[in-house]
């Protein structure tokens, strides 16, 4: 048995009993700290299977009037919960529902449901109304919905013997202390209910939840000695400062090549990085990038964060966790980062700083478990090197220069070149050496001019898009950095120009510095004048990156977004605030137009209506003409306009206009056209969403874009193109 399991598991059976009111010395509640991958799972499991069985012969003992003893405990098993497990992600929640099941597989009736966001409520409560209800596993989001509104949850939930929090410490950081005790509402008070609270760490806010959920006599078991490691000893940890943000991309691409060499035919990578938006732009260029890695095309990149699809989550998850020979890389935000189980995981990177120095704990977790070797490398700007002094204090990190992993990846390169059956045999790998093609070391050497030869496809308005996710995430990180603000957005700026290679850096105006608490003045032209920073090249007017959404190829100028346009202090930024949407002019509900009925503008309008004014007044019929003229059977979109988008127009949009709007394109509508989209710029002609160069319709496109695609068509699927949604994610920030 592991620690946590030593600790727990010899308290049986007398921790499974049911409560007796008669017997107050029976301790059944425990707070449980342990290191991540540990064995936590089965530590709460085995309890919670015990306290389930004899709850049931408990009443069965006590029900024997009805003579059908089977009946009997059916109604029952039905009727009540056993355990509610609280997990704090659907990965986790997921992972603990497959243990239960495989644990209680010798129990042949026993069952397990599973409650989690991103899944068909109404296939989940189909199952939950027609089997017993011996485990329940949920996230706090679903659960809280269901109880609120389906009876029947409520009920049975009333009737909890036995609550376990697992990963309280995650909860908290996820902001569900209210989810948590808005639920214990609903559940059968203390000490009546059984509650087993598991954590990595028992900070203050933990130690509040334990006593307002725990008994006043429960058991504390610290699996943590004060002089032990926060993390395991057999996982080896490296800290890089780069030189610059020039360097990130390549460093990157060298701990996966070094892994590789390292690990032959078992390499499988987790590379976290702290926004959604990056973990997008990253695990396209990763995909991209592989072919310059020792195993090139067999490189397989997966991808997990919170603007995919639960179902699509579940099935990478799985697909990386059954990845056993070969190389694998799972680029992932923080979904993954707790109690996730993947076996064999032989190197976790991280990108940027985490969370907190409990999050670099539990990401440096995935690795190193159940007793195997792992490594952990962080990869940090210099404006970022405040986390380490500060925060990791305690963690046995070495430094790791660049040019001493280019060394290494060199020397491991030449080593499998000289003599590639050796190589592998020496490696104990259990592929064959086919999987590395015959020499190496070209590719390996030649990474930075494949990262310069990528440049180039990035597309800039992805990158823009990164860089304010990233302001958001840092801004808030500046104490723990011991930085000032203003250093974070000219270190977010050098990354756009350094790391993505961008010509200029993205403005930033006054309005949006004072909204992150910047208002001393000190920073009103930050972005004004580029920072010299290495650039793999300068973009010039015309290159391929600005040519997304043109119409049959012909170039328009590409479109500044509102926020990187302003050029002093005396700006309006009425444009992004909830009022315009009330408007009726120009804007949301279509064109100016003038007259009535028959004789309206072009622009067209919300739907077209034979009432004129602003808004709603433009166009006639749901089809109109060119002149917003009811034809009936013109190409015009949801109102008026020869060639209208969703919302009409000669060139109609979702706000009207010449050349488009905010949504349509020259040739658009709603889900289709050859050109059109849902969303295209009001100076880029056609597109979608995200559509972009003539590729297709909109929401149900079928050759591309759609619903964030780019100039290539969207994405490597033909499941609706793009970005933010499930089948674009490899294509998102490449034109």
């Amino acid at each position: 048995m592991s620690p946590v399991q030593a600790e727990v598991l010899p308290l049986l059976p007398r921790l499974a009993e049911p409560y007796n009111p008669d017997d107050p010395d029976n301790v059944r509640d425990l707070l449980v700290r342990a290191k991540t991958g540990t064995g936590k799972t089965l530590a709460f499991l085995v309890p919670a299977i015990e306290a389930r069985l004899k709850s049931i012969e408990e009443h069965l003992a006590g029900n024997t009037a009805s003579g059908n003893p089977v009946l009997e405990k059916l109604r029952f098993t039905r009727r009540t919960v056993g355990t509610l497990i609280i997990s704090p992600t659907r990965e986790l929640a997921t992972q603990i529902a497959n243990e239960a099941l495989r644990l209680t597989h010798h129990h042949a009736d026993f069952e397990v449901r599973l409650f989690t966001g991103g899944a068909s409520k109404r296939m989940q409560m189909r199952d939950w109304m027609k089997g017993r209800k011996d485990i329940v596993v949920s996230t706090p989001g679903r659960l809280r919905d269901l109880l609120e509104s389906e009876p029947d949850v409520k009920a049975a939930i009333s009737e909890t013997s036995v609550l376990v929090l697992d990963e309280a410490d995650t909860l908290l950081d996820m902001g569900f202390r209210e989810d948590i005790e808005d639920i214990k509402r609903f559940l059968p008070p203390v000490p009546q209910r059984q509650t087993l609270l598991f954590s990595a760490t028992v900070s203050s806010s933990i130690q509040q939840i334990a006593r307002s959920t725990l008994a006043p006599n429960h058991k504390y078991i610290n699996c943590v000695t004060e002089e032990a490691s926060p993390v395991h000893a057999h996982v080896t940890q490296y800290h890089t400062i780069l030189p610059s943000a020039s360097a990130q991309i390549p460093h990157i691409m060298r701990l996966i090549a070094h892994d590789q060499l390292t690990h032959p035919g078992r390499s499988k990578v987790i590379v976290f990085l702290p926004t959604t938006k990056m973990t997008q732009l990253s695990a396209t260029l990763i995909n991209a990038l592989a072919t310059s890695m020792p195993a090139g095309k067999n490189t397989r990149v997966y991808e997990i964060h919170s603007k995919r699809t639960q179902e699509k989550r579940t099935m990478v998850s799985d697909s990386f966790r059954a990845a056993k020979g070969g190389a694998t890389v799972l680029v992932t935000s923080d979904v993954s980062a707790r109690g996730v189980d993947y076996p064999g995981v032989t190197r976790v990177i991280q990108v940027g700083i985490p969370g907190g120095r409990e999050q670099y704990v539990h990401r440096v977790g995935r690795t190193g478990r159940a007793g195997t070797a792992g490594r952990g490398d962080l990869v940090l700007l210099p404006w970022e090197i405040g986390f380490v002094t500060w925060q990791l204090t305690d963690v046995p990190l070495r430094p790791l220069a660049v040019n001493e992993l280019i060394d290494q990846t060199k020397e491991l390169a030449a080593k499998h070149d000289e003599d590639p059956q050796a190589f592998f045999t020496e490696s104990k790998s259990p592929v064959p050496q086919k999987l590395f093609s015959p020499t190496v070391a070209p590719a390996v050497e030649n990474i930075d001019q494949s990262v310069g030869a990528l440049m180039p496809r990035l597309d800039g308005e992805a990158v823009r898009e990164t860089f304010m996710s990233l302001l958001g995430y840092y801004i808030a990180k500046s104490p723990e950095l011991r930085v000032q603000k203003p250093v974070i957005i000219q270190g977010c700026q050098d990354w756009t120009t350094g790391a993505c290679g961008l010509s200029a850096p993205p403005y930033v105006s006054v309005e949006f510095l004072q909204k992150l608490g910047l208002s001393d003045g000190r920073t009103r032209h930050f972005g004004k004048a580029s920072h010299a920073m290495p650039n793999y090249r300068q973009r010039e007017p015309g290159a391929p990156w600005m040519g997304r959404g043109n119409i049959a190829g012909r170039v328009a100028p590409a479109r500044t977004p509102e926020w990187q346009q302003v050029e002093d202090e005396e700006v309006d930024v009425s444009e992004y605030k909830s009022e315009r949407y009330k408007s009726r002019g120009n804007g949301y509900r279509g064109g100016p137009g003038s007259g009535s009925g028959y004789a309206s503008e072009f622009r067209g309008g919300f739907g077209g209506r034979k009432d004129s004014g602003d808004g709603f007044g433009t166009g006639v019929g749901s089809k109109g003409g060119p002149m917003g003229v009811d034809t009936g059977s013109r190409s015009g979109g949801y109102g008026g306009g020869s060639s209208g988008g969703y919302k009409g127009g000669s060139s109609g949009g979702y706000k009207g206009g010449s050349s488009g709007g905010y949504k349509g394109g020259s040739s658009g509508g709603y889900g289709g056209g050859s050109s059109g989209g849902y969303g295209g710029r009001s100076d880029r002609g056609s597109g979608g969403y995200g559509g972009r160069s003539d590729r297709g319709g909109g929401s149900g496109g079928s050759s591309g874009g759609g619903w964030g695609g780019r100039s290539g068509g969207g994405a490597r699927s033909n499941d609706r193109g793009g970005r933010d949604r499930d089948a674009g994610g490899n294509s998102y920030g490449l034109s």
